[in-house]
This record gives structure tokens, C-alpha cells and sequence, in this order.
């Protein structure tokens, strides 16, 4: 790679971030949360999570489907299987489970709901297991595989989702 080429590789994320800025009004993430075509056969109002591309869609129907940025499970905490939406909840409480305890005992054993609360605006919980799709207090993780298994988005997400998402939604992870 030449030194030009180089430097225009190197200044990838600042520049040309300005320059989609000034073109959309705004600023921009890979992660954005928008319409996009869907060929999935899965029936409107499913959310269908892609834990490899990092994405959540919600199947509107009619070849559309709402996509979302998520963070997902690292390394040895993935999963996939079919759940269902058993519980929402606004602004949720949170009690680490003792298998998380025991790997970071620092953590507190009860934190009430708000900013500070690692589970964010909302949660959806999923059948009787332990994950969840929910919002969270550190939004710069969204894209990256950090968490012990539950779905992260950004609390603006996470709430547009719960409003669109019923009590017995199907959810679908994929690897």
C-alpha cells in the first residue's frame, strides 16, 4: 500500500464521517436502526436476531423489516434457539444471576431500574431462560460481542422495539 493510500485508510472515520454528516444532516452509525427488504419466510411482527452480523430485525411484512445494531454474547456466551417474549418491562430492576456472581463478584446483587442500570430503558424478557433483549447504560458497546448472552441495544432502540413487540412474539436467534 502506497503512503497516499495509506493515509486516506488511516483517516477513514474522521473525514469521510464528516463528509456522510453534512450529506445526511446528521450524524451517521453503522448501527443506525432502518428500513431494509426482507426475503426471510417469517411472518410479520417476528424479531429475528443475527448474532454473526450483530443485527436484530423486526419483520414488518410485505418484503420490509425494521434492522437494529445489537451487542451480542462474547465468545462462549452465544446461543440460538426459538424463544418468546414472556415479559416486558419498563425501566427494569436487576439481580446479576449467581453464575455471573461468581465471575464478578464486584458486581451489587440488586440494582433498581434507571440510567445507572445495565438493562437500560426496557427489557424483553425471553421464555423462562435468563436472556433478554434490552436496552443499556453503554451504548458504545452495541455492535461488539461483549455480554453474557442477552441482546443490548441503544435505549432509544430498545423502546422503539418494545412499542412495536407483544407478549408471545416470537424471537429467533441465529448464529
Amino acid at each position: 500500500m502506497g503512503s497516499a493510500e495509506a493515509q486516506t485508510v488511516a483517516s477513514l472515520g474522521r473525514e469521510p464521517a464528516s463528509f456522510f454528516e453534512r450529506l445526511f444532516g446528521g450524524p451517521i452509525s453503522p448501527t443506525a436502526r432502518r428500513l431494509v427488504s426482507w426475503s426471510g419466510t417469517h411472518r410479520p411482527g417476528t424479531i429475528v436476531i443475527s448474532t454473526s452480523q450483530r443485527r436484530l430485525y423486526f419483520v414488518l411484512g410485505n418484503g420490509q423489516a425494521i434492522q437494529y445494531g445489537v451487542g451480542v454474547g462474547r465468545p462462549g456466551f452465544t446461543w440460538a434457539g426459538i424463544k418468546t417474549v414472556s415479559m416486558k418491562r419498563e425501566w427494569p430492576d436487576w439481580s446479576p444471576p449467581a453464575a455471573m456472581l461468581r465471575r464478578r463478584p464486584d458486581l451489587p446483587r440488586y440494582m433498581p431500574g434507571g440510567l445507572g442500570n445495565p438493562l437500560g430503558a426496557r427489557a424483553l424478557y425471553l421464555g423462562s431462560s435468563m436472556y433478554r433483549i434490552h436496552g443499556s447504560n453503554e451504548p458504545e458497546t452495541i455492535g461488539y460481542a461483549v455480554s453474557s448472552g442477552c441482546i443490548r441495544m441503544t435505549n432509544a432502540d430498545i423502546i422503539d422495539l418494545y412499542n412495536r413487540t407483544r407478549i408471545g412474539t416470537k424471537v429467533v436467534v441465529l448464529r
